[in-house]
């Protein structure tokens, strides 16, 4: 038999098996590397697979190590965790909740705009679905929300830490993207190619962060006027609106000076992704000592989370390595590249066919998983057909947000799930986000068919 054939054949089948392996509940990165090693055997047994091939793994490991680029994920999950620490989205939250109070749905107007201001000045996707889990859902139930929508707003706002810079997502996609596209630029003869950089995907995941906030606003205004009973209005009491708008300043003035710090400085070209994430690290600390939060307990409770979330990332990434050096080394690419070369409908029915895939991975891998594997696999096949790296990534991102509602693993459901009253049923929290995903699937939609909502803010900003 052909050995192309043959390397082709053992490449799709490992790709198969990692996602069986991890069906079965074996770890994301020993089963990445572990099934990535076996099929290397079996390559070199058939003479598909040369063992040298992985002496490339240390320098690429080195690679990763002395990233400077890689080195603003820990800094902005630091951020993220020291934020939830010093409560200023439990502020947040119940001071947006007494302002919309008045109006039906005002409570889950006030959820999708706290999750949006955590996403912009966090960017985890945890501790802000648990934080306004305690504090939100409690008194949504309260006041008479219908379960399905307290709990579905809950988690899709949650997850906009997902899109909305600075996402840690954005910051390894937009790392894998610039070295892919220096590749694929230089193959096509061109040796002096615009450059992708982390800050050109978070200004292209602005408008479309800012989409996704919208389509979830309008639908809590859907349920307002058509379902009112399953959204009240819940007044302020007399006696706390005089204190509302000093509240409201106090809770909203130190986030969004951050907020600008931050994304300022990146969208500006003042600072790089890792300068402005130092900056807001050290801002998360100012916040929290300003509202005497700072202690060393919390101070080393921040740092042990963020090393146990930076080295989980980051071990999915090594695992990720081996499998697609054996993947590639054995003609993966090749198969990939002919498949979505060959579709009927040209490019942008390769992007189609690779967005499908990756929304039914989301049901069974983490958005990580996702991007580890399938972005080294397919953009370098796209971007060869033109698409635009910037486009591409952000729709990935949108995309990718999914992955954190849809069953039996979306992990926004499972974080809720660990706070939400025991009485509430698990089969309320996966009916209410049905609606938010669809939402998500409308704006990968319009993002698909108005490239320019991702592309104008980018050439804006790049003069």
């Amino acid at each position: 038999m052909d050995p192309i054939l043959i390397g082709e054949m053992l490449a799709a089948l490992m790709f198969f098996g990692v996602i069986g392996f991890l069906l079965l509940g074996f770890p994301v990165a020993f089963t990445l590397a572990g099934v990535s090693l076996l099929f290397g055997l079996v390559g070199i047994g058939f003479g598909v697979f040369d063992p040298s091939n992985f002496g490339s793994l240390p320098n690429r490991y080195i690679g990763f190590m002395t990233n400077e680029v890689l080195v603003a994920v820990p800094l902005f999950i630091f951020m993220g965790v020291m934020l939830e620490r010093s409560q200023i989205a439990e502020q947040l939250l119940m001071t947006m909740g007494k302002l919309f109070g008045n109006l039906r749905g005002g409570l889950g107007f006030s959820v999708v705009i706290v999750g949006a201001m955590l996403a912009a000045s966090t960017g985890v996707v945890g501790a802000t679905v648990v934080t306004m889990g305690l504090i939100s859902l409690p008194a949504m139930l309260r006041a008479g929300y219908d379960p399905k929508l307290a709990t579905g707003v809950i988690c899709a706002s949650g997850t906009l830490g997902q899109i909305i810079p600075p996402s840690t997502v954005l910051i390894f996609m937009g790392d894998m993207l610039a070295g892919i596209n220096s590749q694929v630029q230089m193959a096509k003869g061109n040796f002096a190619p615009s450059p992708v950089s982390v800050g050109d995907l978070f200004a292209g995941a602005l408008l479309p962060g800012i989409l996704l906030v919208s389509l979830y606003l309008g639908y809590v205004l859907f349920k307002a006027v058509t379902a009112p009973e399953s959204c009240p209005a819940t007044p302020v009491p007399a006696d706390e609106k005089g204190e509302l708008l000093r509240d409201f300043f106090v809770a909203l003035v130190p986030p969004l000076l951050l907020i600008l710090a931050v994304l300022g400085s990146i969208l500006g070209g003042i600072a790089t992704p890792t300068e402005a994430a130092s900056v807001g690290a050290v801002g998360a600390m100012i916040l929290a000592t300003l509202r005497w939060r700072l202690s060393f307990r919390i101070l080393r409770e921040t740092m042990i989370a963020t090393a146990t979330i930076t080295s989980m990332v980051f071990i999915i990434l090594l695992g990720a390595s081996v499998f697609s050096i054996v993947f590639r080394m054995m003609g993966g690419d090749n198969l990939v590249h002919e498949f979505l070369s060959n579709l009927p409908g040209g490019p942008l029915a390769a992007v189609a066919v690779v967005m499908v895939i990756m929304f039914f991975l989301g049901f069974i891998l983490d958005t990580f998983e996702i991007i580890f594997i399938v972005i080294p696999i397919t953009a370098p096949v796209l971007l060869m057909l033109d698409i635009d790296p910037i486009w591409l990534g952000v729709l990935v991102g949108v995309n990718l947000q999914t992955s954190f509602l849809t069953p039996p693993f979306g992990f926004a459901l499972f974080y809720l799930r660990g706070v939400a009253p025991e009485d509430l049923p698990t089969s309320a929290i996966y009916k209410g986000i049905l609606p938010f995903v669809a939402l998500q699937v409308v704006a990968i939609a319009i993002l698909f068919a108005f490239p320019q909502i991702v592309t104008w803010l980018p050439k804006v900003i790049s003069g």
